[in-house]
Order: structure tokens, then sequence, then C-alpha cells
């Protein structure tokens, strides 16, 4: 799903995202361990992967090519 950076501790490495349908979902440092990932910032664009009411996963969206830009 798409999502923004809703708040972001680089200290902890946790946060909360606000999904496309206004949910505001909270996730830790585990959900960027794989993502590369190391800083957000709040308003950034983010493909999450939810698992319940937490978020398991960040990674940067892309514009695919049906998508405009």
């Amino acid at each position: 799903m798409q999502a923004t950076v809703y708040r972001f501790d680089p200290e902890t490495g946790s946060g909360s995202v606000l999904t496309d349908s206004g949910d505001v979902l909270p996730f830790d440092a585990s959900a960027l361990a794989h993502s590369g990932l190391r800083h957000l910032r709040p308003g950034q664009r983010l493909t999450a992967e939810r698992e319940g009411d937490r978020v398991i996963a960040l990674t940067l969206g892309t514009i695919g090519a049906h998508e405009r830009p």
C-alpha cells in the first residue's frame, strides 16, 4: 500500500505513516532493516507492507509505467 511518513525518530528508527485510506500506522526499526533506508522525512512517500495494525516493511515507492510522474 502507499503511505506518507507522518512521524520519524532517527534515534530509534521508529515512527508512523499515514496510509492513503487515512489510517495512521506505527512502525519500528525492523520495518526499515531490509530497505536500505536510514532516514525518513515527514511527507516522504513510501510503499508500506502491513500486518494487522503495524507496518512491517517500508520501501521507496517508484513511479511505474502506468503512472504519471
